[in-house]
């Protein structure tokens, strides 16, 4: 076998040069690949010839290429760290087979002479030490020879899967773009490669029995020995894409505009329909984007997957919102527009991805004007009893995209079009700033005409199809296409976050003319359409530009009722609530209040108030039935209130909490966030006796300009005013005082890393009997042998304390939470299943000591580490001291299960100042447990990753 291969290679590197000598192309580069793949240990061998062209001003010293197999290689690449910010830790705890990486064994020039080479800091871009320097117009032919080893597909679709499928993209030595500078892009998990386009010859050696699909052209096949060789090429094309499988999954759909193979599979939607719906989506391609230049579009399930269409399409199969047209077609044309727009148009893709996401998005758009006009974005769900009612059952389908642009914005987390692909966070990556490009096109269409946008877009693929590109060619052949100024798309829209926000604060009528007093609630200039409506009928519209502060508009009257502005929501709006006026009088322009059951959409034209049944429980008020009233909505709004009055079916009495925040946000600064909140409960914390909190309070929080970093600061002031009923005979017993207040003030650092996690805070309090200085630090280390090190240190001191009792001390292991902050099931159980309830706070002890409080200072520090998967060691060293007492060392070791740090674990304790506590009786009462029953928490799990 090793003597046919090295035959074999002969032949082929013959072949290969009568290839680059005799083939006049277009493209600038040429390279030619031998590559045997071992499906024995999933590793590649390559010999690669690559005839490099020198097409810029200056002379080179060095070459760079693109290797991004060998991002799978360490935990420390640009790979591992993004993965580590999205809190997926699948790379960093990969052992060495299941990492794939790049060995270099030889590079040598035209001349044979040895070329040196080294990885660079990031460990995916590899430079090539030219032994004589690179002319321009001069070409220069380096001769690679190396082995890929492919990863696992866990962590990326890239590489092999468990039934031995193999997914090659971006798999071999590509170069680097060079402009003057070198574009180096590291693999971040983004399919965004900026190479230059290259003509391609590829041999590719493997097991006979599998089938292989590539973006390119297979162009002949050889066998041998177990084994064929796919002779694979590409003319001016960006790399080769292989999907090797055992079972032949893909079918070539040759229709009149564009030939697509593809894997796409619906069950439910026959082959006959899913042709039909092929020939659809392959002709609105190509009249309203052009002809694809190269012979076929590879189209596959895999491509789809890394860029699904998000949000209710993404529910289980089993559910179905949409016709099986519908869904098939939206799904092929998203996947085809992109494959198309990213293997003939060069942009660059970490830059420029704008202009891609917005022509995609708006073909999409347009494309369910035409063809599903009136489809909901609920699908036949919006038909359903109950759901009907919901303001979001009326979205059109289309309404999606402002939505899910608006969904970052209002949390003060949107960023910039022209920002960095690598710099945005999930959220914005994957769904929003994408939305907003395609709505942004839509808007701009709106202003200028559809079939200005339509003709520019056909232009600029026509025009650069297979050229290098910038944003400035797009923009100018759309400045091109009309009369109006647009400098505002581009100069605001695109390149800054600004909010868009209007409203209209009057109108003055006469018999046949109404003036419109429009006000620009922000610093952006932008056009805004103006609508009349009369029966909730469009009888007018305009455009209004040049908003820059205030501006009056006179209008023709035609009947209306009622004038709006972006009533079409094709302008991504910040606040669309103040958006309207009734020419029916002042009483008819107030907003009428409705009540909706559960959280909703907003309508600008009501003021919703929402309800919807909780349930809590705690030992003395039992299960409480609650009616939340809120005004939440599904995007974030600046003012909020929540009312939750309750039933305590214990107590037989009635509960509950409310607050009012006011939100305040501040564009692009670190200083992002002012809040303003009035909060209130009363429940019982004792049989009989009651707790009634007031609390006025007042945030800030900062964080850095990178929104990817997962670290954040703030300071939260507040005054908790605590009111306390007791019952009779317990008041006698204890002699409590039952009211007091007290002003805390917390600064707190946070870097929610899942490799490193680092929080702290600095505490203090002041009340009439006492005030108190804390101060937490908490840690946590991930290490590559998935071992977890835990440690908290805690230290907290009186500055003076009038107090008699210990309700105001520092406790080693259940706080009394005399500030009710805690979410303690039995909060004043001393004994019973309540009792072994632990959060860690103060002390952090797992065990429960004799005389656990400390009326002076107390200092701590609580560890664990893994000994087995979730199963881990603890240990609680500690001192605290009391007021005219010496001070006393505290201990306690035992196992703790971390099943959901933070959320559920169990606590065994082992080794104390007790003794050994596993021989001593009712070992049962002294394990310790946490729990977080609020849905709230729980869905943080989930979220964090995306924001």
């Amino acid at each position: 076998m090793t003597a046919f291969k090295i035959k074999k290679n002969v032949i082929y590197t013959v072949i290969g040069i009568l290839f680059l000598n005799c083939v006049q192309l277009r493209a600038q580069h040429k390279t030619i690949i031998n590559a045997f793949l071992d499906t024995s240990c999933h590793e590649i061998s390559i010999q690669q010839e690559f005839n490099y062209k020198n097409t810029s001003k200056d002379t080179l010293e060095v070459l760079y290429f693109n290797d991004w197999p060998n991002a799978y290689s360490s935990k420390k690449t640009a790979l591992a760290k993004r993965f580590s910010e999205e809190f997926k830790k699948s790379l960093h705890l990969a052992k060495p087979k299941e990492r794939g990486y790049t060995n270099i064994i030889k590079a040598k020039d035209n001349k044979g002479n040895t070329l040196a080479n080294k990885h660079t800091k990031s460990k995916d871009i590899v430079m090539f030490i030219l032994n004589k320097p690179l002319a321009p117009d001069t070409t220069l032919t380096l001769k690679i020879n190396y082995k890929v080893q492919l990863p696992p597909n866990k962590y990326t679709n890239f590489g092999y899967s468990n039934d031995s499928t193999y997914y090659l993209k971006d798999w071999y030595l590509t170069p680097a773009t060079y402009n003057g500078k070198w574009n180096l892009y590291s693999n971040k998990n983004l399919e965004d490669l900026q190479t230059d386009a290259t003509t391609t010859k590829l041999y590719l050696t493997i097991n006979k029995d599998y089938y292989v699909t590539t973006n390119l052209n297979k162009t002949n096949e050889y066998s041998l020995n177990g084994n064929k060789t796919i002779v694979i090429d590409g003319e001016n094309r960006k790399s080769a894409e292989v999907i090797l499988s055992n079972q032949k999954e893909f079918i070539t759909h040759i229709t009149p505009d564009l030939t697509i193979e593809t894997d796409f599979k619906a069950s439910k939607y026959p082959e006959i329909l899913q042709g039909i719906s092929i020939n659809k989506v392959a002709k609105y391609i190509k009249d309203n984007l052009g002809e694809y230049p190269h012979k076929k579009i590879l189209v596959s399930e895999l491509d789809y997957k890394k860029n699904p269409l998000y949000g209710i399409n993404q529910l289980p199969s089993f559910i179905v919102p949409y016709s099986e047209a519908f869904s098939y077609e939206l799904k092929l044309l998203k996947t085809t527009l992109y494959k198309i727009l990213n293997e003939s148009v060069y942009l660059n893709p970490r830059k420029e991805k704008w202009v891609t996401d917005a022509i995609v998005n708006y073909l999409m758009i347009t494309y369910v004007d035409e063809f599903y006009n009136g489809q909901k974005l609920l699908g036949k769900f919006s038909k359903i009893w109950g759901v009907r009612s919901f303001e979001i059952s009326k979205y059109d389908f289309n309404d999606q995209y402002a939505l899910m642009s608006m969904l970052t914005s209002r949390k003060n987390l949107d960023q910039p079009l022209t920002a960095s692909n690598d710099s945005l966070i999930k959220f914005n990556q994957r769904i929003a700033n994408s939305y907003k490009s395609g709505l942004g096109l839509t808007y701009l269409s709106e202003y200028i005409g559809y079939n200005n946008v339509k003709g520019s877009i056909k232009e600029f693929y026509k025009k650069y199809n297979q050229q290098k590109v910038t944003t400035n060619d797009f923009e100018n052949i759309l400045k091109k296409s009309t009369n109006k100024d647009i400098n505002w798309f581009f100069n605001e829209f695109i390149s800054t976050n600004d909010r868009i926000d209007f409203k209209i604060k009057k109108i003055e009528k006469t018999e046949d003319s109404l003036t419109v007093t429009i006000k620009n609630k922000t610093s952006t200039n932008l056009p805004i359409s103006l609508f009349g409506l009369k029966n909730d009928s469009i009888v007018s519209k305009y455009w209004v530009s040049n908003v820059v502060t205030q501006k009056n508009v006179t209008i023709p009257r035609n009947g209306e009722d009622k004038l709006v502005l972006n009533y079409d929501k094709k302008i991504p709006e910040y606040n669309q609530r103040d958006n309207w006026k009734s020419l029916k009088g002042f009483l008819a322009s107030n907003k009428k209040l409705r009540l909706q059951f559960f959280k909703d959409a907003e309508n600008p034209y009501y003021n919703q108030i929402f309800y919807n049944p909780e349930m809590r429980f705690n030992a003395y008020d039992g299960f409480t039935p609650i009616l939340k009233l809120h005004n939440k909505t599904l995007l974030d709004r600046p003012f909020v209130f929540a009312l939750n009055p309750g039933y305590a079916t214990k107590e037989n009495a009635f509960v509950g909490s409310g607050n009012f925040t006011i939100r305040d946000q501040h564009k692009n600064k670190n200083l992002f966030l002012s809040t303003y909140s009035l909060s209130f409960s009363t429940f019982h914390f004792q049989k009989n006796s009651r707790y009634s909190t007031i609390t006025p309070s007042f945030g800030l929080a900062w964080r850095p300009k990178d929104l990817r970093s997962n670290r954040g600061q703030s300071l939260f002031v507040r005054y908790i005013n605590v009111f306390r009923d007791f019952d009779p005979t317990f008041v006698e017993a204890n002699e409590l005082e039952p009211d007091y207040s007290v002003l805390n003030a917390r600064f707190r650092d946070t870097n929610n890393d899942l490799i490193n996690y680092l929080s702290w805070f600095v505490d203090a309090q002041y009340a009439g009997k006492f005030s108190k200085l804390s101060f937490d630090l908490e840690y946590r280390k991930l290490f590559q042998n998935n071992r977890q090190f835990n440690l908290r240190f805690f230290a907290g001191k009186f500055i003076n304390n009038k107090t008699d009792d210990d309700y105001f001390s520092y406790a080693l292991d259940r706080p009394t939470d005399y500030l009710f902050d805690y979410s303690y099931l039995g909060r004043s159980a001393s004994s019973g299943i309540y009792s072994q309830q632990i959060i860690i706070a103060e002390g952090g002890f797992k065990s429960k000591l004799d005389n656990p409080f400390a009326n002076d200072w107390i200092a701590t520090t609580n560890a664990s580490t893994n000994i087995y998967r979730w199963i881990e060691a603890y240990g609680d060293i500690g001192y605290l001291k009391n007021k005219g007492s010496k001070a006393r060392f505290v201990y306690d070791a035992g196992i703790r299960l971390n099943l959901v740090t933070d959320y559920f674990e169990l606590f065994f304790p082992m080794y104390s100042n007790n003794g050994w506590e596993v021989s001593q009786p009712n070992y049962g009462e002294k394990i310790r447990f946490i729990v977080t029953l609020s849905p709230k928490s729980l869905t943080g799990l989930f979220t964090r990753k995306w924001f």
